[in-house]
């Protein structure tokens, strides 16, 4: 049943994401904002699928359900709360929603894959951030915001599987030994 249910919610979020990227190419001007949502919507969709097709016996696809579904709400309620002018003039600039939902998925990969697969999701949603400013959606603050709702909700909810460690050394030589470590 949890099986079938699993492969039901993939489905579902599948057809989901096709719909809204299509949605969203005939709105956007920009072609950086257009990849800006195209990536907010692929990351955490990545990082459910991983859990779907990849993990079939420690899937973690629930958990990540519980991030992605803390993330858009803790968002969404501080966006009418707070109720910040955008750049351009419209309503609810903080946080940013498309920054939060891009990394979530991120900090998801990043906390089951590790930094090898992490830092290029980081990397991508670092772009979606920055693709709603050069779209006068948000500022930097309005993109730290969702950041921080982002990642924080996955740390809420999922623990590490894999870790790094960051070495730095110096000696009297005139050599300054660096080792990142990826598990």
């Amino acid at each position: 049943m949890q099986k079938y249910l699993a492969e039901m919610l993939g489905r579902f979020f599948l057809i989901l994401f096709y719909l809204l990227i299509s949605l969203n190419l005939f709105c956007q001007k920009s072609n950086f904002e257009k990849a800006g949502d195209i990536i907010q919507i692929a990351l955490p969709t990545s990082a459910f699928a991983s859990q779907i097709f990849l993990n079939k016996v420690d899937s973690e696809a629930i958990t990540f359900i519980k991030s992605m579904s803390a993330s858009f709400v803790v968002t969404h309620t501080i966006k009418r709360v707070v109720n910040k002018e955008r750049p351009n003039g419209g309503d609810f600039s903080f946080p940013s929603g498309h920054t939060s939902a891009a990394f979530t998925g991120a900090a998801f990969i990043d906390y089951k894959y590790g930094l090898k697969y992490g830092l290029p999701a980081y990397i991508l949603a670092s772009f979606v951030g920055w693709s709603r400013v050069y779209a006068k959606k948000h500022d930097y603050i309005d993109v730290l915001g969702g950041i921080i709702v982002g990642v924080g909700c996955v740390e809420l909810f999922t623990s590490k599987t894999k870790n790094y460690s960051f070495n730095f050394s110096y000696n009297s030589q005139p050599n300054i030994v660096f080792n990142l470590f990826l598990n």
